[in-house]
């Protein structure tokens, strides 16, 4: 949720303290590493900071506490000994982080109490109805700051919406295509505002570039959010193909794959199948586009030059085939298969 502007600099305040704390943790881990060979946990972490908070740091405990933890879990992550310092000022300013555990957050009357400090926010939850829990201030490249927090979502149980499954083909393209028959083309959201991106930066207008790239997230999330809650509505499982998108972000094609958002299009409908009681599942979809959906011979376009070829006769059946919805109906194909293991699975261990 959107705190306001007023507390920005507040937060910006408490974020350079954070700073402090992370780049602490990270000297002392490293001298830790140079004298003894090991790695050096939370917990001896919070001893060497027990105390900051009543020397003059302005942070609340909870936060220096969390800053620790979180910067033995990134260590441990990325397999390095030393991670990047956080910088508080210049060209390469880290953004805002201001992490805090369960019990550092009270709500009351439309605000938030952290720190002794009352912060207004756009509250478009409704959170007096929850129990607030861990989470963090975090900002933007535009200097807006944003309340994320987690809370406990009671779960409604009940038969999904859907009465069909559906496999999904994921493209460039066409942004997926169902086994169902149903394509729907691929959004340009960064391609459409390529250009009057282009002029802002040639100008220099760095606050124009930051609301442009914002414009093109907010566009894309939208985007995705109104597809993946129509599709969990519409059937009682869904199966998606587990197309690569960091590799293909390595490629001639990365600008097109990053702007469709596969990867955070595929979160979405794992998060929302789970809530809603819908199967899931992502599937294998090697030779997919290949293998033809109604007698499974190999008989489809194959290679880099295959690749411009949208639709195929197969060589055996004679079936015609568009290139997309094939796909999806070998891919549905599989998540069958693989849904009938889970099905039949509880059923064997009763018997046995």
């Amino acid at each position: 949720m959107r705190v306001k502007d007023k507390h920005a600099s507040w937060l910006s305040a408490q974020a350079r303290e954070v700073n402090f704390v992370w780049n602490f943790c990270n000297e002392l881990s490293v001298r830790v590493f140079e004298r003894e060979r090991r790695f050096i946990g939370a917990y001896e972490l919070q001893k060497f900071t027990d105390g900051a908070t009543k020397e003059g740091l302005g942070l609340h405990s909870h936060t220096v506490q969390e800053v620790g933890q979180e910067y033995c879990r990134r260590r441990s992550q990325f397999h390095k000994v030393k991670l990047r310092w956080r910088v508080s000022g210049g060209a390469r300013r880290s953004l805002g982080w201001v992490p805090f555990k369960t019990g550092a957050l009270k709500y009351a009357n439309g605000q938030v109490r952290f720190n002794g400090q009352t912060l207004s926010l756009w509250d478009s939850y409704g959170l007096s109805r929850y129990d607030l829990r861990a989470g963090n201030f975090s900002e933007d490249a535009r200097g807006r700051w944003y309340l994320n927090v987690t809370v406990r979502v009671p779960v409604q149980l009940g038969p999904p919406a859907g009465q069909a499954e559906v496999g999904i083909d994921l493209g460039l393209k066409d942004f997926f295509a169902t086994s169902d028959g149903q394509q729907v083309e691929a959004p340009q959201f960064y391609r459409d505002l390529e250009p009057k991106l282009a002029a802002a930066q040639r100008a220099g207008k760095k606050q124009r570039v930051r609301a442009l790239h914002a414009r093109i997230a907010n566009r894309r999330k939208d985007f995705l959010h109104k597809y993946s809650t129509a599709l969990v509505r519409k059937y009682r499982a869904i199966f998606v193909g587990n197309v690569n998108a960091s590799s293909l972000a390595q490629t001639r094609a990365a600008k097109s794959v990053l702007d469709a958002g596969w990867s955070t299009f595929r979160t979405m409908l794992q998060y929302k199948c789970d809530s809603a009681g819908v199967w899931f599942k992502e599937v294998d979809e090697a030779y997919s586009t290949q293998d033809c959906h109604v007698c499974g011979s190999r008989s489809g376009p194959k290679g880099l030059a295959g690749l411009s070829v949208r639709r195929w006769q197969c060589l055996h059946c004679r079936a015609e085939h568009d290139r997309d919805i094939n796909a999806a109906h070998n891919i549905r194909a599989r998540g069958m298969a693989w849904l009938e293991e889970q099905i039949a699975a509880p059923l064997a261990r009763r018997l046995a």
